[in-house]
């Protein structure tokens, strides 16, 4: 059985199906699967046991010059690789206009979806052949592995998902696995920054544990933040520029993450390792990490991040099992 996945972005959203894969390949003997996404995440598909074949989309990019010739020459070259298969089912798991109407619509085979009202936006069911009610009041992970279940005729598993991608790091971790933590600082929206100064203290706390720390960063001014918080500190190992491939095999090779409400967390919880976030404005309840050893730290009032101390991150800290 040959089916195709729509879940172009975000990265935690893109995490968050790979459990209802694994699902389908334990109840479907040699069912493969082939991957629309976003370009920047191509990668993460292919770290899951069965997927053959990524389509890497750009959206994003593409709406910025749409008529331009280079891009219409990209949507030709896309269009053409997405119809050169015919499958027995392509499952539209973003819910969204944009990739209904540029993506499903386009594609050969049956498609399957959420209905009116279960998707994130209802319009987008009108290119499903087939539509299921999928309860919004659970987990972003479990309403994927509902649809999946619905969508290819078997019962979903009552057991936790399994993302099935930290088996594609392990036989190859760091050198230093297990002697370091990594902080994970950096986030899109401004209200989900932790304070620079309650890093910093944090770092300063953690100095005794005689574990290295290692803040990854992506775009320079993320770079420019982790250099200040090392600042002082010989024992923060600066890292360089990553990659999406090496900053999980960092990940894998964790001892514990800290982590503000960002796409890598959910990276780090797909890979098993013992997360605590830290939640301010953002509800974790239906989006926060999902799997095992993962934590939630909230402020005890407000909703504002300084609310959370250094002090209690280190409190959870210790709670950990491996530490």
């Amino acid at each position: 059985m040959r089916v195709l996945i729509i879940k172009t972005s975000s990265m935690g959203d893109v995490l968050h199906s790979l459990p209802a894969l694994t699902d389908a390949m334990h109840a479907i003997p040699g069912i493969r699967f082939d991957w629309v996404v976003e370009e920047g995440f191509a990668q993460i598909p292919f770290w899951h046991p069965a997927v053959d074949r990524v389509l890497p989309v750009a959206i994003r990019r593409w709406r910025k010059h749409w008529f331009g010739s280079l891009v219409r020459e990209e949507r030709v070259a896309f269009k053409r690789e997405l119809q050169s298969r015919e499958y027995d089912a392509v499952i539209d798991a973003q819910g969204l206009i944009k990739s209904a109407a540029l993506v499903t619509r386009l594609a050969k085979g049956i498609k399957h979806g959420a209905d009116r009202n279960s998707s994130c936006e209802p319009f987008a069911s009108w290119w499903y052949d087939k539509r299921y009610e999928i309860s919004k009041q659970q987990h972003a992970v479990q309403r994927t592995r509902e649809l999946f279940a619905k969508s290819l005729g078997y019962d979903l598993p009552t057991t936790t998902g399994d993302y099935a991608i930290a088996q594609h790091f392990t036989a190859e971790l760091p050198a230093d696995a297990n002697q370091y933590l990594v902080f994970l600082h950096a986030t899109t929206r401004d209200n989900k920054h932790w304070p620079e100064s309650h890093w910093r203290e944090l770092i300063e706390l953690m100095q005794p544990s005689g574990l290295k720390i290692k803040p990854p960063w992506g775009a320079e001014h993320e770079h420019q933040r982790a250099l200040r918080l090392a600042e002082g500190f010989d024992f923060v190992e600066m890292l360089p520029k990553l990659t999406l491939e090496q900053v999980a095999r960092t990940l894998a090779g964790a001892r514990a993450v800290v982590s503000v409400d960002t796409g890598l967390s959910h990276l780090t919880a797909a890979l098993d390792r013992p997360n605590i976030t830290l939640y301010g404005p953002t509800d974790p309840g239906l989006i926060g990490g999902y799997g095992k050893n993962q934590y939630v730290l909230r402020p005890e009032v407000g909703k504002e991040m300084a609310g959370i101390s250094a002090e209690m991150v280190v409190q959870a800290i210790a709670t950990l099992p491996v530490l």
